[in-house]
């Protein structure tokens, strides 16, 4: 095992990895920069490096300066949480070259999958279900023409390298493919780096559905059941529960076996996340994310599993401490991200907490690196805060999110808490009766 872990990263995930070590016996390492430097994740760790100005680009997203750090404090390991560094591919094989061991998966895992085409052609040979489409990337408007026409319009076109709704436009009819292809080309170069694009069928009403897999990096792996994100704004996840109120018990059993066989397969090691769109009883892959989702702690608290512990005991060697016949669902839990954002525009909204109470009682868990005195910066993303809850079924966990919203206080800056308090009084959140469209719709008729 480790005895000291460099968390390349900032905020709430930064602590959620410190205490992970904390209980382990491992000293942890933060790394921050200068406008971070109160931060309570540099607080709350061991040791902590500034490794640059505020700037992300000079700061949290410089290898060197990371692998400075490491060298510096002596940390034979780095968890790089969720997005900066996580699923780049060169840091860690940087990392490794350098004689220290990255907590995820290895940099040929997060390469292939990393690339749209490369991972849907990877998974189709592997016996994941998948959204018709092109084979591969799409060259010219005119194969772009072919293809959509093929598979029949509406068809979205993506970026081959892209994420975070970025380098995706909708073309509705024949009249859009053009305007939709050269968008989503010039928003793939501007943003990635890279204008290669592919197109696939748009479905009209599907939930997005994720798997959770876990491997050991050896040819074993399991399923933590899925968790359902639809809803969702600008392709940003606010409101994840699990388990899904659309699956069945035979649906997890079956693409939950499909994932876990296919991480085996190519002996994955770590946390990933394999994400559908589901609609009429069918499971459509689209992506997968290779590292620790910012929902984990939905499935956490239904398997009463640490999956940040076990990512540092599989990178560590070490077998996974459970099986696949061992894990079991247990209740319902519902994650809401709260963001520093004021409605109905979701502008940025940093500043400082004058007073900050976070909700407790049975089946209620929050994730945050908030305190009374500190001030948001404006550089980074807007999330500060994740409040998880857990019940016996899913009535009992909508209540308990319900009365902890009424608990929880965040003065100073403006928060999207009172949109979570509207979106509970709605009969489709109530029943569970949402897409991947729904919140996009309600906020046009409710904020807009």
């Amino acid at each position: 095992m480790f005895d000291k872990i460099l968390i390349a990263n900032r905020g709430e995930i930064a602590l959620r990895v410190i205490r992970a070590c904390r209980e382990m016996g491992i000293r942890s390492v933060a790394v921050h920069s200068t406008a971070d430097a109160d931060a309570m994740h540099v607080r709350m760790a061991d040791e902590s490096v500034c490794i640059g100005p505020p700037s992300a680009t000079q700061s949290y997203l410089s290898v060197p300066a990371i692998i400075s750090a490491c060298e510096i404090t002596g940390a034979q390991a780095i968890h790089p949480g969720y997005g900066f560094l996580s699923e780049n591919a060169n840091f860690v094989q940087i990392v490794e070259d350098h004689g220290l061991s990255f907590i995820g998966p290895s940099a040929e895992h997060i390469r292939i999958m990393g690339d749209k085409i490369t991972a849907k052609d990877t998974m189709r040979k592997l016996g994941v279900p998948c959204v018709p489409g092109s084979e591969g990337g799409v060259p010219d408007l005119d194969a772009a023409r072919e293809v959509a026409g093929q598979i029949g319009y509406p068809v979205i076109v993506k970026a081959t390298a892209g994420g975070g709704g970025r380098g995706m436009k909708l073309a509705r009819s024949a009249a859009d493919i053009e305007t939709a292809f050269r968008t989503a080309r010039a928003e793939g170069k501007a943003a990635f780096g890279n204008d290669e694009v592919y197109i696939e069928k748009y479905l009209g009403t599907p939930r997005h559905i994720e798997i959770q897999v876990f491997g050991d990096g050896k040819g074993r792996a399991v399923h933590l059941g899925e968790r359902d994100c639809s809803l969702q704004r600008r392709h940003q996840k606010v409101f994840e529960e699990a388990p899904g109120p659309s699956i069945t018990p035979e649906q997890r059993a079956r693409i939950g076996k499909t994932c876990a066989d296919a991480v085996a397969e190519i002996g994955y090691a770590g946390a990933g996340t394999i994400e559908f769109l589901y609609e009429n009883g069918e499971f459509y892959f689209i992506e997968m994310n290779t590292r620790l989702q910012v929902e984990h702690p939905v499935t956490e608290a239904i398997f009463g599993v640490d999956l940040v512990r076990e990512q540092i005991r599989v990178a560590a060697g070490l077998p996974m401490e459970f099986e696949q016949d061992t894990l079991t669902i247990s209740g319902h839990s519902i994650e809401v991200r709260i963001n520093a954002e004021k409605l109905p525009n979701f502008a940025p909204s940093p500043g400082r907490i004058s007073q900050y109470h976070t909700p407790g009682g049975l089946g209620v868990r929050m994730d945050s690196a908030l305190y009374d005195g500190y001030r948001i910066p404006p550089y980074y993303d807007s999330l500060i805060g994740k409040l998880i809850v857990h019940g016996r079924d899913r009535p009992e966990a909508l209540a308990r999110l319900s009365r902890a919203l009424g608990e929880l206080i965040v003065d100073g800056i403006d928060t999207t808490v009172p949109l979570f308090d509207a979106l509970l009084r709605e009969k489709a959140v109530q029943t569970g009766e949402y897409n991947i469209h729904w919140l996009e719709h309600w906020l046009e008729t409710n904020l807009g």
